[in-house]
This record gives structure tokens, C-alpha cells and sequence, in this order.
């Protein structure tokens, strides 16, 4: 005889799993991590959890050194390597390896940005974002290099780091023998074979290939001066629509995507 839950119209086959359905009413999570202040409704999930601090990642990509904690994030990686990108969107022809990046892109074409810092104007489309940026304000760096005495603020950039003592070249071009240590540079290099200019002037119908080339190429327009807005040259990602004044801002904006630290540990 089925269980049936008097919240919703959920059935269920045993008593057990009644009681852990319920939990999601009562928002009931008894399973409690020592070392920090994430619970949640089933033991499982927080034995995931907890390779967090035991540092353990199982889930190991045949063809490179990435581990994870779960099957789940060591799939969705593989798609770096086979090149799958199974979700796309319906407005642009943006394809990308994750139902959460797909909701993400979006924003672009709506304009939103949800996730806004307290402590200045600063706004952003992603949950994950918003927590790197707070580290600007608090300066914590919690990734630290274990060879070096190097840190920094996001898993990506201590990855990156790691690479300067490995050697490691991961991203690998599909049409020569290029390789290098970022998914950023890599988009920039296939531009060479692909004719891709991302960045574009507010002024006039030129793109071309990188923003350095655009701020050269804005010059011609003339000065920008403070008593006309309208000779504001604006420099544009080709990821997102993001757009900026200063090379240096699109190329700090950039990192967002690639997850790349410019600066190396000597």
C-alpha cells in the first residue's frame, strides 16, 4: 500500500522515504557538517559533501588531471574533451555544456542580473560570480598552492596556477598542433582559424580579433571627452555582450569566462 504525503500529491512505496519527502515541506535538514555550516535532508549528499574537506575526488578524466567528488561533475567535464555542447539557445546560436550555463547566457538577451554586492554597484548574472567578487572586499584567497607560497580567490585560478609547475597544456586546438594552459586562450587562438572577431566598435562597423586591436583602432574616432557621452567608444565581449571603455577591464572580464590568473607565481 502506498504512502501518501498529506502536503502534496507525492506517493510514496515505503514509510522511509515518506518521512525523507517530507523533510522538503518542513525544510527538515538533520544531516549536519562538522567542519562548516552546510546540512542537508539525506546522508548521502553530505558524504559528498564531505570529500570537500577530505579533499577526496574519486572521479578521475582519463585524459587529463582533473578529479572530482562526483560522477556527475566528471561527465559534464568530459564534454571538454569531446566537444559536446547538448544545451542551446533559442535566441543565438550560443551552444554550451550545461543546463546552468544555458540559464546563465540567457540573461544576456534579458538584461537581468540578480546578484547584486552589498558593499558597491557591482552586479553580475551568476550566484558564483557574486561570491568571488565579495572576495575583492574581505581579500580572503582561500586556494592556496601547495608548492608555492601562492593563493588566490577561485578554484580556477589556483588550477591555472598549478600548471606553471606542471607544464600541463591541456586545451588542445582541433586544427594544428597548439596547445596551451586555458579554455580562453584557446577560444582566442581558434579566431585564426575560424575568422571570428568578437570585439566591436560602438562607431563604426569594425571588429577584429582582439581588444587590443580595438583600442588602436578607436583612436581614429578621436579623444574621448567628459561633455560628450555620445563619444564614449565602448569594447565588447564576444561571451556575453559585457561592454567597457578600457581594454584592461575587458581583459580582467575575460578571466570570467576562462577562469585564467595573468599573473604567475616566480
Amino acid at each position: 500500500k502506498p504512502y501518501k504525503c498529506t502536503e502534496c500529491s507525492v506517493c510514496c512505496k515505503t514509510s522511509g522515504i515518506l518521512k525523507r519527502h517530507m523533510r522538503v515541506h518542513f525544510s527538515q535538514k538533520p544531516y549536519k557538517c562538522g567542519d562548516c555550516n552546510y546540512s542537508c535532508m539525506v546522508s548521502e549528499k553530505l558524504e559528498i559533501h564531505m570529500r570537500i574537506h577530505a579533499i577526496e575526488k574519486p572521479y578521475k578524466c582519463s585524459e587529463c588531471s582533473y578529479n572530482y567528488t562526483t560522477s556527475g561533475s566528471l561527465k559534464v567535464h568530459m564534454r571538454i574533451h569531446t566537444g559536446e555542447k547538448p544545451y542551446k539557445c533559442n535566441e543565438c546560436s550560443y551552444r554550451c555544456l550545461t543546463y546552468g550555463y544555458l540559464k546563465s547566457h540567457m540573461r544576456v538577451h534579458s538584461g537581468e542580473k540578480p546578484y547584486k554586492c552589498d558593499k558597491c554597484d557591482y552586479s553580475c548574472t551568476q550566484a558564483g560570480n557574486l561570491k568571488i567578487h565579495m572576495r575583492i572586499h574581505s581579500g580572503v584567497k582561500p586556494y592556496k598552492c601547495g608548492v608555492c607560497n601562492y593563493s588566490c580567490t577561485t578554484s580556477g585560478g589556483l588550477q591555472y596556477h598549478m600548471r606553471t609547475h606542471t607544464g600541463e597544456k591541456p586545451y588542445v586546438c582541433s586544427e594544428c598542433n597548439y596547445s596551451c594552459k586555458d579554455n580562453g586562450a584557446l577560444r582566442k587562438h581558434i579566431r585564426i582559424h575560424t575568422g571570428e572577431k568578437p570585439y566591436k566598435c560602438s562607431e563604426c562597423s569594425y571588429s577584429c580579433k582582439t581588444s587590443g586591436s580595438l583600442k588602436t583602432h578607436i583612436r581614429i574616432h578621436g579623444p574621448r571627452t567628459p561633455n560628450n557621452v555620445s563619444k564614449t567608444f565602448y569594447m565588447m565581449c564576444g561571451e556575453c555582450g559585457y561592454r567597457c571603455t578600457e581594454s584592461k577591464s575587458l581583459n580582467k572580464h575575460m578571466r570570467t569566462h576562462s577562469g585564467g590568473k595573468p599573473f604567475k607565481c616566480i
